[in-house]
């Protein structure tokens, strides 16, 4: 719920405020998921979680380094390249994801639509 204890409401106030949440839920969830703090937990967790294993690969792979043993450098070091394909996967490039979004058509678009039309059904 996005509200916060104060004053009471009434039942048929609550109910309205219940719908009300309900459809801009259904309307936008990631602008819900960002106010209510419940957003990028999980980008989170995966980006930590990629950081740590680039930091774990790096010390295995020096570790193999140091006693010598290439199979346990070549391990520290498949380690940290899943670690950093765990990290660049979490980034979106905006351009692409407006691009996906943006199949509306624009305003000068439904103009030439519009003019289309009424020019074709004078004929």
């Amino acid at each position: 719920m996005l509200y916060s204890v104060g004053m009471p409401l009434s039942d048929h106030e609550r109910k309205m405020l219940a719908e009300m949440e309900a459809a801009f839920e259904q309307d936008d969830p990631r602008l819900v998921s960002t106010l209510t703090g419940k957003a990028r937990t999980r980008q989170g967790s995966r980006m930590l979680l990629g950081l740590l294993l680039i930091l774990g690969g790096i010390v295995v792979l020096f570790a193999g380094l140091i006693v010598k043993i290439v199979a346990i450098g070549l391990v520290g070091f498949i380690v940290a390249l899943i670690g950093a394909f765990l990290l660049v996967t979490n980034f979106t490039l905006p351009s692409l994801n407006k691009s996906a979004q943006s199949k509306k058509p624009s305003w000068s678009a439904r103009l030439e639509g519009r003019w289309d039309r009424r020019h074709f059904n004078n004929e």
